[in-house]
């Protein structure tokens, strides 16, 4: 385990380095966005655009990639869809989305900014041409002081498509826009020695390598498509690339702000370690 983790000075360094961000990816899960209910919860998403909003003005690039589109199509829905087959989902998931990007949309344009919806599949990714187009309008999409919210495309994907959680997706999209950094902001503080609900488990403030006794960490389930287990799938995307990732509780006061300002926050994955 020692070898995975991080020393004290290199973390510091890392930490530091990241003040020099100039383009970020923040991915958001569906219950950091999420009242009790499985309603959009509006003060989250106000909170979470403020933040990026205080990010942006300092300077950086930010890339939105957010879930939550079943979830709000849910609630939405109630009791006339409780049918789990994929054609329910993906339909829960059409509807769903309208209500997010609109929740996103109207909170960003009472501080004054702009948002734009793209929708992404595995062969997006696969596909050259596609691939090149996307990062063309990213690119242009930032130059433009627009936030690019990107969520995978639910309703057209299937299993040979689908990326299955939006951890892999938010890697995926740091990887190719060569981002500073990659933060996912979670429900909880980040990844721990056990279960985060036992008071015998501790925070790892840094990973160096995702070995296999880190995997083990997470191997118990997860409520969710996600969990720990895709953010670590994540990691390995990221840091390979040469890309550090933070993996943070959403209900940080100012989390983002910290993150970069080099605060210890979270769990901190040091580019360049990748899997071993």
């Amino acid at each position: 385990m020692s070898s995975a983790l991080g020393t004290l000075e290199q973390e510091e360094k890392c930490r530091r380095d990241l003040r020099a961000s100039k383009l970020i990816v923040v991915k958001i899960g569906a219950s950091s966005l999420s009242d009790e209910s499985g309603s959009l919860d509006i003060k989250k998403i106000k909170s979470l655009c403020d933040e990026i909003i205080a990010v942006k003005n300092k300077g950086v690039d930010v890339i939105l990639v957010s879930s939550g589109a079943i979830k709000a199509g849910r609630a939405l829905m109630r009791d006339q869809n409780k049918n789990g087959s994929m054609p329910s989902l993906q339909a829960l998931a059409a509807i769903g989305q309208v209500v997010l990007m609109e929740a996103y949309r109207d909170t960003m344009a009472e501080k004054g900014h702009k948002v734009a919806q793209i929708l992404l599949t595995w062969d997006d990714f696969k596909n050259k041409r596609r691939l090149r187009n996307l990062m063309n309008t990213i690119n242009t999409l930032l130059s433009l002081g627009v936030l690019p919210i990107i969520n995978e495309n639910d309703t057209i994907a299937v299993d040979e498509i689908k990326f299955g959680d939006n951890d892999t997706l938010s890697a995926l999209v740091a990887k190719y826009m060569q981002a500073d950094l990659l933060v996912i902001l979670s429900d909880v503080d980040g990844l721990y020695s056990g279960d985060p609900n036992d008071p015998s488990s501790k925070l790892i403030s840094c990973v160096m390598n995702v070995t296999p006794d880190i995997e083990r960490l997470v191997q118990s389930s997860h409520s969710g498509f996600g969990g720990m287990a895709t953010k670590l799938k994540a990691a390995k995307i990221v840091m390979s690339a040469g890309i550090p990732m933070v993996i943070a509780n959403s209900s940080t006061d100012k989390v983002l702000e910290k993150i970069l300002l080099g605060d210890k926050i979270g769990t901190l994955f040091i580019a360049g370690g990748g899997g071993m």
